[in-house]
């Protein structure tokens, strides 16, 4: 059973195993965050949780049933109703519809609790699982872009017609 859990301080030693066994799979797809993220973890993660804590980023984990990270969801740049949406799913738990799931509920969380109406993300036009969980929760292309100097497709999400289900919908 996997959680989506708002980042907290206690998650940094699970979120940095995540991150340093997933970092070759994920640079096949995004930039790589290179040796200094991982050098300096203990204060990056104090920086995302300030950064959370101040009501920029909206910073999420998905998380497993034995603790383990499987991917983030994160919200950043908050400002005017709008935010840009970036997501990464651990190598082993790609293909299982985790990305789809966890995006489409921090679509709730954005619209109903932080208080969002835009939401903004982009992919590499190689990146195929990406483009389709962004095409899946309701994303639109919207133009191109570069991303580390690769061709992307930028795309954006109107919440105002996103809402939280009533039980048992």
């Amino acid at each position: 059973m996997t959680e989506l859990q708002r980042l907290r301080a206690e998650h940094a030693p699970a979120l940095l195993a995540f991150e340093c066994a997933n970092r070759a799979y994920f640079a096949q797809s995004v930039p790589d965050r290179g040796d200094a993220y991982f050098a300096e973890f203990d204060t990056r993660h104090g920086e995302l949780l300030a950064g959370q804590a101040a009501g920029r980023d909206h910073l999420h984990l998905i998380v497993g049933g034995d603790g383990e990270v499987l991917g983030r969801i994160n919200l950043i740049d908050v400002e005017d109703g709008s935010a840009e949406l970036g997501f990464r799913v651990a190598k082993e738990a790609a293909g299982r519809g985790l990305a789809t799931s966890a995006v489409r509920q921090v679509l709730v969380l954005a619209a109903d609790t932080y208080g969002l109406r835009t939401l903004r993300a982009a992919a590499t036009a190689d990146n195929t699982g990406s483009r389709t969980v962004l095409l899946r929760t309701g994303f639109l292309p919207v133009g191109e872009t570069v991303l580390d100097g690769r061709p992307a497709i930028r795309y954006e999400r109107d919440l105002t017609a996103v809402r939280q289900q009533p039980a048992g919908a």
